[in-house]
């Protein structure tokens, strides 16, 4: 091996914050078993590489015994003496045994390891990037689609959108740019395998995070988050500062805040609802975009019944529900809606009995 090879280690382990020692530990231990797989030899054998000119040597360690009864693992004391007077029993005693063109094999095998050792390094690096950004965003480029798996391009590396954590009804395109929320890091015999989601409740958070300063900063807090992805969602915002309206803050200046996190989410309507900490008040502001009448709250069996105008009863529960049920995840109550005259009915009733 040259000057120029050992140099290029150098500044491999430097670009890629690869330890040179490790780096050249691992090259010996290769070279080390290359030798004995080439020369078929039972030897105790020792790689010395030179880690500035790259000079190649092989040596066989030979311990030191009174009496030798395996020449190649053992020397006598007598003949150890006879090299080097000083050598005591259990001593080692190295003899070189180099071959003649060995450098041409140490140097192929010293590549195998380099590039390997590399590779295993940007696993590492890219799992500990990654690992650090789970329930974090990420942008990226869809590189391809392999079935219903939707694959997109980030940094170095490649992360999958798989089909349970698409949203429906959204198509995805090689070459589109989408955000995504890291939903896990996986390590796997081929590398770490970035796991996205669309649909995970934690994208419209983060998004909120990123366009509304005053949630990002702690002066909004985010109350609660219910999410039908690629349909509605509904958040429940509070401001810490009584000078600051959590609600406002969040829809924005003519509505851009709000709107570009709709428009991110390809359409997907979001309530920004006021949290209030009485249960009754917070349901009734949940129910939005309907008007309640009354809450009375059942703290027993954790239900709210609520009373609607009728003509705001179909607004209240929602197409197929989604309004009511969407709420109740919000709040964590069970919420039975009544329209008026449903309740007045219901009244008349228990009266009458």
């Amino acid at each position: 091996m040259n000057m120029d090879f050992i140099q290029a280690i150098h500044d491999l382990a430097e670009e890629r914050g690869i330890e040179e020692d490790v780096l050249f530990e691992a090259i010996e231990a290769a070279i080390s078993s290359a030798y004995k797989r080439n020369f078929g030899t039972a030897q105790n054998i020792k790689i010395d590489l030179d880690r500035i000119t790259g000079e190649l040597h092989v040596y066989s360690q030979l311990r030191v015994v009174e009496e030798a009864q395996d020449p190649l693992l053992e020397i006598s004391l007598a003949d150890a003496k006879a090299i080097n007077p000083n050598y005591e029993l259990n001593d080692i005693v190295l003899q070189e045994v180099t071959p003649r063109d060995f450098g041409r094999i140490a140097a192929q095998t010293a590549k195998q390891v380099v590039v390997q050792r590399i590779r295993e390094a940007e696993r590492v690096q890219i799992y500990d990037e990654y690992t650090n950004r789970e329930s974090d965003i990420i942008t990226g480029l869809i590189s391809h689609i392999e079935g219903r798996n939707v694959f997109v391009e980030l940094n170095k590396t490649e992360a999958i959108l798989l089909p349970a954590e698409q949203v429906p009804g959204e198509v995805y395109r090689p070459g589109d740019r989408i955000k995504a929320y890291v939903l896990e890091v996986k390590r796997t015999p081929k590398g770490p395998q970035i796991i996205l989601s669309r649909s995970h409740p934690g994208l419209l958070k983060r998004l909120l995070e990123l366009e509304v300063p005053e949630i990002h900063d702690g002066i909004v807090e985010l109350k609660g988050l219910a999410r039908e992805a690629g349909s509605r969602s509904k958040i429940a915002v509070y401001s810490r500062d009584p000078n600051i309206d959590a609600v406002g803050a969040c829809v924005g200046p003519r509505g851009l805040r709000i709107q570009a996190i709709v428009n991110e989410l390809r359409g997907e309507k979001i309530d920004v609802i006021s949290y209030d900490p009485e249960p009754d008040r917070f349901v009734a502001n949940a129910l939005s975009p309907a008007k309640v009448t009354s809450v009375t709250i059942d703290e027993a069996n954790k239900v709210a019944h609520v009373v609607v105008p009728d003509y705001q009863l179909s607004l209240a529960i929602g197409k197929e529900g989604q309004n009511a049920r969407l709420a109740a995840k919000l709040t964590g109550w069970k919420i039975d809606i009544k329209s008026e005259s449903q309740h007045t009915d219901l009244e008349l009733e228990a009266d009458s009995q």
